[in-house]
């Protein structure tokens, strides 16, 4: 079981970046994947997730702005951010579990990948 994430970088607030994580080992389709992430200083959290049934959950400090989503055929999952701000720089990471009762509560997963870092400047 795998998961590489891509796509971080340095944008300027109001920007957009689309965060891939590329999978193998396992379907995507069939756990809930998820997007976290780690500020320099502060707990990882919850960003956004999806389940195998299609349903998505997001942390409120994203919800209009990111959207999570998956590419089956590509066994890849997504997160694309919009109108990103300041407090969007940190490491973000894409993680698997399987019946995850709390889709943005880091502790449920049980495989991740090395991260991203994603970097928004003012």
């Amino acid at each position: 079981v795998q998961l590489v994430e891509s796509g971080g970088g340095s944008v300027q607030a109001g920007g957009s970046l689309r965060l891939s994580c590329a999978a193998s080992g396992y379907a995507v389709s069939s756990y809930c994947m998820g997007w976290l992430r780690q500020a320099p200083g502060k707990e990882r959290e919850g960003v956004a997730s999806t389940d195998s049934d299609g349903s998505t959950t997001y942390a409120d400090s994203v919800k209009g702005r990111f959207t999570i989503f998956k590419d089956n055929a590509k066994n890849t999952l997504y997160l694309q951010m919009n109108s990103l701000t300041p407090e969007d720089t940190a490491m973000y990471y894409c993680a698997a579990g399987y019946r995850v009762p709390e889709p943005l509560d880091q502790r449920h997963y049980t495989s991740w990948g090395q991260g991203t870092q994603v970097t928004v400047s003012s």
